[in-house]
């Protein structure tokens, strides 16, 4: 698999190709909070930010997935999670918005090659990330990955209840 990075500047060259993935990844759900018009209003949302970074997999020119996120900033979607003892002004959080693989990519380690091309690239001492708790298969790949669950979030009045979930990656300064 071919690993491309990307920055804010290249969203609106990519943002097609998120939103076809995406829908992808999403066809066997029905909601709106899942729907193509949603989600893309979280890729304009995350992908205005400065410090938005991006990686996409390719198979021979083929798009086999996605991870993308941003620096964490304290609120917002972590509307009612107590913060850990951890998290001080000055703790480097990496914020892992989404990681998308496409359905036929699923099981063959594609997602954890994302995820570490990803996170592995930031100046972070923690990576911290949502997962949909009625996905538990899911919740459990990340603690395999290093993860720990913290607390469970609905950020949204239409969201799924989610595992909020933090892996350290380096001792803080």
């Amino acid at each position: 698999m071919d690993l491309k990075h990307y920055g804010p500047e290249d969203a609106k060259d990519i943002r097609a190709l998120l939103l076809d993935i995406h829908d992808d990844a999403y066809a066997e759900e029905h909601d709106e909070f899942h729907s193509r018009e949603r989600f893309a209003q979280f890729v304009d949302a995350w992908s205005a930010k400065q410090t938005w970074a991006c990686v996409i997999g390719f198979d021979k020119g083929d798009p086999v997935g996605y991870v993308y996120g941003a620096a964490f900033s304290p609120g917002g979607w972590w509307r009612g999670v107590q913060d850990p003892e951890w998290l001080t002004p000055e703790t480097r959080v990496f914020a892992v918005s989404e990681l998308m693989v496409d359905p036929r990519w699923r099981k063959t380690g594609a997602a954890r090659a994302l995820h570490n091309a990803l996170v592995g690239t930031q100046n972070a001492d923690y990576a911290t990330l949502f997962v949909d708790t009625a996905h538990p298969r899911v919740i459990a790949l990340y603690e395999r990955w290093g993860y720990d669950k913290l607390s469970e979030s609905k950020p949204f009045d239409d969201a799924p209840l989610y595992a909020v979930m933090a892996k350290q990656l380096s001792e803080p300064s």
